[in-house]
């Protein structure tokens, strides 16, 4: 049973109990998925696939209203997409983040929609990153739902992960607001340039050579032994435990988002770029490719800085 992790047992015997679930985790022969998984998986790849759909239809938009002076990457292969049908209401928000200054609601109604975007832009690039701890806890809850045991739902799991990215957008919304006031571009959108794009870069390259940053990587490396050895029957213990998976993700992945705010932010070629590497990085047991990152992001941040002295 699952649940044996937290009976007093010796240390013997809660090495065989995880080995023998680690090899039921890691092998599908002979093992039914839990009809729950499937709808997991579908709900999860429905709301990235929906987050890109969205994320393109405004980089679109942004692309076709920006100055030429303020292209960003790939905005002269954004004008040639059609523009993609969204409702009324999403083109107003859309509007809303293009906006030089605050529209109908002020600049809390900016903030808002711009921390919106930012979730949008969390679920696309953060929420695939998170793929094997979903994984992860659906195959533990698989083994312990065929032994007849209580199960949370993994979506439970999910929103306390999504909970953190969801609150750290507000943040980011505040610093797009906070870098559009201290720049001359009319775009709050539009890569943030000279000194402004080097602080960013520079505090991400940076970043990864920390000790923080291998120690939140070292947790997202290894979900199995955490969700496992916190396994709970409880709702709130679940949801916290997704909330505290979401802040060593955040933790990995905080200082990347900032090279959004050098390329610009709603640049989805870059987007989908560190988001693969976000999945990446968790996926290899080497600190090798952090510090590439990690230097090729300061010799870029060092060759703005020259140019803008």
């Amino acid at each position: 049973m699952i649940n044996a992790a937290f009976h007093p047992i010796g240390d013997h015997g809660r090495s065989s109990i995880r080995f023998q679930a680690s090899r039921q985790c890691g092998s599908h022969r002979g093992f039914r998925r839990a009809p729950a998984t499937g709808v997991v998986y579908a709900v999860v790849g429905a709301a990235i696939a929906l987050s890109w759909f969205i994320l393109i239809a405004m980089a679109v938009r942004g692309a076709d209203v920006r100055t030429p002076g303020l292209s960003a990457p790939g905005d002269d292969l954004l004008r040639q997409l059609p523009a993609l049908p969204l409702p009324a209401w999403l083109d107003q928000a859309i509007a809303l983040c293009l906006a030089p200054q605050p529209l109908e609601g002020g600049l809390w109604a900016q903030l808002g929609v711009l921390a919106a975007m930012w979730s949008l832009m969390s679920v696309a690039m953060m929420l695939p990153s998170a793929a094997p701890m979903i994984r992860t806890y659906c195959e533990i809850a698989d083994t312990a739902r065929a032994k007849g045991e209580v199960v949370v739902h993994p979506l439970v799991l999910v929103g306390g992960y999504l909970g953190v990215w969801t609150t750290a957008s507000v943040g980011f919304a505040a610093l797009t607001i906070a870098v559009q006031q201290l720049s001359t571009a009319s775009d709050p959108l539009a890569p943030a340039q000279g000194l402004a794009a080097a602080a960013a870069l520079g505090l991400a390259g940076l970043y990864q050579f920390s000790g923080l940053k291998a120690a939140c990587l070292k947790k997202c490396r290894n979900p199995f032994s955490i969700l496992f050895a916190r396994w709970s029957t409880r709702v709130v213990r679940i949801f916290r435990l997704g909330l505290e998976q979401g802040v060593w993700c955040l933790g990995c992945c905080w200082a990347l988002m900032l090279v959004m705010f050098a390329v610009g932010v709603m640049n989805p070629f870059w987007m989908a770029l560190l988001g693969v590497f976000a999945l990446s990085e968790k996926q290899m047991a080497s600190s090798l490719p952090s510090r590439v990152v990690g230097a090729i992001l300061l010799v870029w941040a060092a060759g703005l800085l020259l140019s803008a002295v």
